[in-house]
This record gives C-alpha cells, sequence and structure tokens, in this order.
C-alpha cells in the first residue's frame, strides 16, 4: 500500500516514472477526470496581455524573476494558473537565443493536420502559455494558432509516437540522436489549439478513461474527434464515436454536424481504404437511417394511420391527428412542392395515397351503415347517442385523411372529389337521419366546397358539378346546425362561414353558365325560406347576374377566327 501510495505521489509531482516504457507522468495540469486544464482562447489572450514580456508589439525587456508555483492538493483539480505543470514564463526554460539554437538544430516543421501549411511562424507569434516540464520531458510539442498565440507543450515522445500517426510519422523523420536536444514539431495554422492541447493530453490517459473524460458537450466532442483524426489519434476517435452513439442530440442543427461530421470521417476512411471506424459509425448512422429493406416506408404509414383510426380515446386521438398532420406538412415544405414527386407519388413513398384512399373507403362504408341503422330507428327523428357519436367519429377520420390526400398529391385530392360526389345513396338516406346526428356528414361536403374555392383541389367539371348536384341541398339543410356546432369544436374544426360560403360560391362559377343558371335559382328560392340558415352566395349570385344582363357574351360564328368572342347588343 506505501509503495503504491508512494508511485502515485510521484506521478502527480512529475517524477520520471521507475520502470522504463510507456511513461504516466502527465506533462501539465489535470482534473481528478484525468483532463488537461487548457485554457479557452480567451485565456490565451488575457496572459498574452498580462506579461509585456510576450506581448507581439512590446519591446525586449529583462525576464521577470521566476518562481514556482507550490503543487495543488491532489484530491482537487488544479487550474491552468496555479498547476505545477503549467508555466506562463518560459523564459527561464527555454531562452531565445537557446530556443532559436534548438530549432536550427533538432526542430520538425509540420503543417496542422488539419490543413495548414509548411511556412515559418510569424515573427508576431510569441509564447503565451507553456504545459509540461522541460526538465523531464524529451519533446517539445508548438502550436501556432490564430491572432499571435503560440503554445509549448513538453510532451514524451514515445507517448504521442504510440497513440499518434502523425506524431510517429514527423518523429521518425526527425530521428532520435541521444545527445541532441529534444526535438521539437510545430505546428502552424492551428485553428483550434485549445482543443489540440487537450487531445494531446487525452494520449496520456487509457481507452476506458476515454469514455469519462468525453462526457461533455457534443459541439467541444466534434471538436475534439476532428483534432484527434487529424493528428491520427483513432482510439480517441473512436471513443468519441461511443459518445456520440450514446448521447441524445440537441435538435436538428446538432444532429445535422454530428451526421456530417461523422460521414466525412467515414467517406475519407473508405477513401484511404482502412476500416478504422467502420464498427462503430454504421451503428451510429443507424440512428438516422434503416437499413431494413423488407418495410418500406408506406408500409410503417400505413399501421400509424390504422392505428390513429381505431383508437378509443378522444384525446390521444386528437392530439395524435394534428401531429402527423404537421409532421407531412413538414414534409411537404421540405421538398418544395408537397411530398409528392413528379408523377404525383411521394419521393420517399412516405404517405401511400393508395393507403389512404383505402382507408376512406372504409370510413364510407361505415357511414353507409350508421346511416342505415339511424333511418330505420323509432320514433322518428330519434337516433341512439351512440349511433350520434361513431358518426361524428367516422366523419372526424375521414376529414383527417382527406388533410393528408391533400398533402398526399393533387390526383389523391381530386379523385376523392369524385369518389364523394359519388355517394349518391349516402346522400339520399341523408334526409331519413335527424339533422343533430347526420349534421357532421355535411362537414366532409364543406370542406371539398373550400379546397375547390381556394384552387387546393382541381377536379374535372363532371365532378364539380356532381358535387354540387348531390351535397349542396344536404348541406343546406345541415347549416344552421353547422353554425351552431362549429363554435363548440377545437379551432382545427370549426365552422368558418364565410370561407364555406365563398368556396360553395366560387365552385359554382367554374361552371358552364347553365349550369350556373339552374343551381343559383334553386338556391335563391331555398335562401328567400331559410335567410341565415342558408348560406349566402350574394356575391356568386351577382358575379352571375353580370355574366347573364350585363355584358354577355356569346362564340363568334363558325367561320370566324377560333377562339374569337364578341359581345352580344344588350337588350
Amino acid at each position: 500500500m506505501d509503495m503504491d501510495g508512494s508511485r502515485q505521489q510521484q506521478r502527480r509531482r512529475g517524477s520520471p516514472p521507475e520502470a522504463s516504457g510507456r511513461p504516466r507522468t502527465v506533462p501539465i495540469a489535470v482534473t481528478p477526470e484525468g483532463f488537461w486544464c487548457c485554457p479557452s482562447p480567451a485565456a490565451l489572450h488575457k496572459s498574452l496581455l498580462k506579461n509585456p514580456h510576450h506581448h507581439p508589439h512590446a519591446k525586449h525587456a529583462p525576464a521577470p524573476p521566476t518562481h514556482k508555483t507550490p503543487s495543488a492538493p491532489p484530491s482537487r483539480a488544479p487550474s491552468v494558473q496555479t498547476a505545477p505543470s503549467v508555466t506562463d514564463d518560459p523564459a527561464p526554460a527555454v531562452t531565445d537565443d537557446q530556443q532559436h539554437h534548438n530549432h536550427s538544430q533538432a526542430t520538425t516543421e509540420a503543417p496542422a493536420p488539419a490543413g495548414g501549411q509548411q511556412e515559418p511562424p510569424p515573427q508576431q507569434h510569441k509564447v503565451c502559455v507553456g504545459f509540461g516540464r522541460p526538465e523531464t520531458s524529451d519533446l517539445t510539442v508548438m502550436l501556432y494558432g490564430k491572432e499571435g498565440i503560440a503554445v509549448r507543450m513538453s510532451v514524451h515522445r514515445d507517448v504521442l509516437s504510440q497513440s499518434s500517426a502523425f506524431f510517429a510519422q514527423r518523429l521518425a523523420a526527425a530521428g532520435n540522436p541521444a545527445p541532441a536536444p529534444p526535438p521539437c514539431v510545430e505546428i502552424h495554422d492551428c485553428d483550434d489549439a485549445e482543443i489540440y492541447v487537450e487531445t494531446v493530453g487525452l494520449m496520456y490517459c487509457d481507452e476506458a478513461k476515454h469514455r469519462l473524460l468525453l462526457k461533455q458537450s457534443v459541439p467541444r466532442v466534434l471538436r475534439i474527434m476532428k483534432a484527434a483524426d487529424a493528428l491520427g489519434f483513432h482510439a480517441c476517435v473512436t471513443s468519441c464515436l461511443h459518445y456520440l452513439e450514446a448521447v441524445p442530440w440537441d435538435g436538428d442543427e446538432e444532429e445535422r454536424s454530428v451526421v456530417s461530421s461523422v460521414r466525412r470521417l467515414q467517406s475519407r476512411d473508405k477513401d484511404d481504404g482502412c476500416n478504422y471506424y467502420g464498427g462503430v459509425v454504421t451503428p451510429l448512422l443507424k440512428r438516422i437511417a434503416s437499413d431494413d429493406c423488407l418495410r418500406p416506408p408506406s408500409d410503417t404509414f400505413a399501421s400509424i394511420t390504422e392505428m390513429v383510426l381505431t383508437s378509443t380515446d378522444d384525446r390521444g386521438r386528437r392530439e395524435m391527428k394534428a401531429l402527423v398532420l404537421n409532421l407531412l406538412k413538414d414534409s411537404t415544405r421540405s421538398h418544395g412542392v408537397g411530398v409528392t414527386g413528379g408523377d404525383g407519388s411521394p419521393p420517399d413513398d412516405i404517405s401511400s395515397a393508395e393507403t389512404l384512399c383505402g382507408s376512406c373507403r372504409g370510413c364510407l362504408d361505415r357511414l353507409q351503415e350508421l346511416f342505415a341503422e339511424a333511418s330505420s330507428s323509432e320514433p322518428d327523428y330519434y337516433c341512439p347517442a351512440v349511433v350520434t357519436r361513431r358518426i361524428a367519429l367516422e366523419t372526424d377520420n375521414l376529414l383527417w385523411l382527406v388533410e393528408m390526400l391533400m398533402l398526399a398529391s393533387q390526383r389523391a385530392g381530386d379523385g376523392f372529389v369524385a369518389l364523394w360526389s359519388g355517394q349518391a345513396e349516402l346522400a339520399a338516406s341523408h334526409a331519413r337521419v335527424p339533422a343533430p346526428s347526420r349534421h357532421a356528414v355535411s362537414r366532409v361536403t364543406a370542406r371539398l366546397f373550400v379546397g375547390v374555392g381556394r384552387g387546393e383541389l382541381l377536379p374535372p367539371r363532371d365532378a364539380r358539378l356532381r358535387l354540387l348536384q348531390v351535397w349542396l341541398h344536404p348541406l343546406i339543410d345541415d347549416y344552421a346546425w353547422l353554425q351552431r356546432c362549429g363554435g363548440s369544436r377545437p379551432s382545427s374544426a370549426s365552422f368558418d362561414r364565410r370561407l364555406v360560403e365563398d368556396g360553395i360560391g366560387q365552385t359554382i362559377l367554374t361552371l358552364p353558365l347553365e349550369d350556373q343558371r339552374s343551381i343559383l335559382l334553386a338556391w335563391f328560392g331555398r335562401f328567400l325560406k331559410l335567410g341565415d340558415d342558408c348560406p349566402n352566395l350574394q356575391r356568386a349570385f351577382e358575379v352571375w347576374w353580370r355574366r347573364t344582363f350585363v355584358r354577355p357574351y356569346v362564340l363568334c360564328q363558325p367561320d370566324s377566327d377560333a377562339g374569337d368572342v364578341s359581345p352580344a347588343p344588350i337588350r
């Protein structure tokens, strides 16, 4: 026990190891977890400004008297300023003349592994902070960062060469003459000196500690992984990947950063013909992409749709409908023109129009059965509450499916207009069901009128005409109940009278003039009897009036130029 404690104390104080092999002396300030305490760029600048001897524009002055700070207690994490292994003034250890002499004899100049240039450091670079003990190290690493920051690290060549392919290559080129001064590896244009220092410090920790050390923020781990990859520190990169695979990612932006970094790493690994990280990258990328080709996305979407439609909880069903619909809208915006491809099918097969149409037909079949059950109830105009609730539920499901069909493809939405306008049997049984039970079905008709009036739906002329002929009169019959019950519904299902009336009018005005006349005259008679309980189509009536009486047009004679029209005389 005493011998083990003595060895641990020697390691904390920075004494050389007794046995040969990998040194276990960490050359700079260390936290209890094993971190190298590297100052931030702001701290580096602050240290540079405090010491005029290191300022780029300061005149040469006598070096201040040196002093050694006492060692920090082992139980506390020493800071960069008070740790015995961090030196703020490098002049006593290496003078300017000695440094120049050492550089001329045994310096290995290296570019920044991340893409630096092999140019000597500018004259304005001054050492503003140093790490390690020169007397116990056999290698000096110089980092030249931005804005004149320079960091000197006194480290051990065997630790760096065993951990880093970059340093192993540089030190092999430099050689190792025993009597010569310690060689120096310089890294110029270092864009992240703080992270490079921390990454070199991690070379003194084993892989198990890497997992502990890297419990930081995801952006910082990405910076460490980038520096470690540039230095060829494969063990550290693997630990970073393990951490990123396990930690949650915060938001889309962070997810994009992680995926971009990992895929860049994977691509370069593949180009180099190596497989350092394949076993870790693949599980990480499975978080965002599935390799299961046996289960296409449309099957998953169909399962989600079925679960929502068969839900028995009103609140859960309502919230999940809103969630799925909003996600489909986001997909529509992300693809620019919607969730559809050029042929009207979803580009990623997210929502299959066939699946949605099949669900719509199922709802229509159930509505037909419910209407038949409600119309056969005794006495007249009485419908069981259970049937009324089921009619409202199927109608709400149908409206949700219609919204998704309109997002899925233009063709699918237009197809539902044709499907709904062909439900003559359902519309005929509508009059036999009490208004309190049936009025919810007219919300589907109202939504289709709004879609046609806004140009969201572009069904053919025959489908528009049948929609008005089959469903306009049932809508007028339920109009009072729609207005009465619309305000009590959630905002997503509320009834907007003005919007619906404008949609009906615009749909009528897309028909030939003779069809406009027959439909508007029928409405005119209903409005005179019902008043506010009937849709107000006065604007559409005014347009039809002007087209018929104020400025009527007739087609030119057959011998005229095709497409020319001339006004008929006003009578």
